[in-house]
């Protein structure tokens, strides 16, 4: 009897060992990714693009917070956020002291559903056999998205919910399409359908869910590099297995990392936040992307992540 009643014992000290490693100890093990994507003219000077995004951010985040501001000493060309940024309706200012020290470089956004609407208790488990598509029910949204791109704005990043835009990054012309959430229906790619500028010297797509239909029409329309977010990288994973959901349409290949979607290629940020409901990473640590745009080669070279 007492033999039998161990076995349970020691499986339930094994689950709350990795349960409290995924709450503790990988939800705060933030990485920087770093990636070269071979998309830029012959003779460009390279230009570094950091995409954030999934930050879902609670005002007693201190660690999340210091370490986003930490990535100012990287100096990035452009920055690059893919959505759900807050999760909490008093979010707003501890996220613009988080991008404080980036808010000088040029950037860009768009919202996630988690922007807009407060998350709620849910069972976790019903990711196995769908999406979260349709789980925003309430027709008004509960969390300050207004204020939010209010606040960005002011510091000159330019809103690219379902519009287009031209920047300068450096020494580059740049033509920028960005969609709204497809994950809540606001997504509105006929408003920015339609060739992207051939002259630019780079033509980039910015969603925050992965979602196959729109990734084809930016690579149809030209864009060269896709960004977005959603995924979380899987969040609970499976060593030597990956990600069981994407809660998108995107493959379990490409939930999150570097890779192509038709003629152009695609960068799918795991994200640096959960849900507060469902405070965990295993084997997906929270990440931000630091993606160094090279001359193309003639060669046709792949991309390649840096270690």
């Amino acid at each position: 009897m007492r033999k039998a009643a161990a076995v349970p014992l020691s499986l339930l000290g094994v689950g709350l060992t990795g349960l409290a490693y995924a709450s503790v100890v990988e939800r705060n093990a933030f990485r920087l990714r770093r990636f070269d994507v071979p998309v830029l003219p012959p003779g460009r000077r390279p230009v570094r693009i950091l995409h954030l995004s999934d930050l879902h951010l609670t005002p007693g985040r201190r660690m999340l917070i210091n370490w986003v501001r930490s990535l100012g000493e990287l100096q990035p060309d452009l920055v690059v956020n893919t959505g759900d940024s807050i999760a909490h309706p008093d979010a707003v200012a501890p996220l613009m002291h988080a991008l404080e020290p980036l808010l000088t470089r040029p950037g860009l956004f768009v919202y996630g559903s988690n922007d807009m609407y407060a998350p709620r208790p849910k069972n976790p488990a019903r990711y196995l056999w769908r999406t979260s598509k349709g789980d925003h029910v309430q027709k008004i949204p509960s969390l300050p998205w207004e204020e939010l791109g209010a606040a960005m704005s002011a510091e000159g990043w330019l809103d690219m919910n379902n519009t287009t835009a031209r920047l300068k990054v450096g020494d580059l012309d740049v033509a920028v399409g960005g969609i709204h959430d497809s994950h809540i229906n606001r997504d509105r790619y006929d408003l920015i359908a339609g060739p992207a500028p051939e002259e630019a010297d780079l033509r980039l797509g910015v969603m925050h869910s992965p979602e196959p239909r729109n990734m084809t029409r930016f690579a149809a329309d030209g864009y060269q590099l896709l960004l977005a977010g959603h995924t979380h990288g899987g969040q609970l994973c499976v060593p030597f297995y990956g990600a069981l959901v994407t809660n998108c349409g995107i493959d379990r290949a490409r939930v999150k990392g570097l890779s192509r979607h038709d003629s152009a290629f695609l960068h799918v940020s795991a994200g640096l936040g959960t849900s507060p409901y469902a405070p965990a990473r295993f084997a997906c640590f929270p990440e931000a992307s630091l993606l160094t745009l090279v001359p193309r080669r003639r060669n046709g070279a792949s991309t390649r992540e840096v270690r």
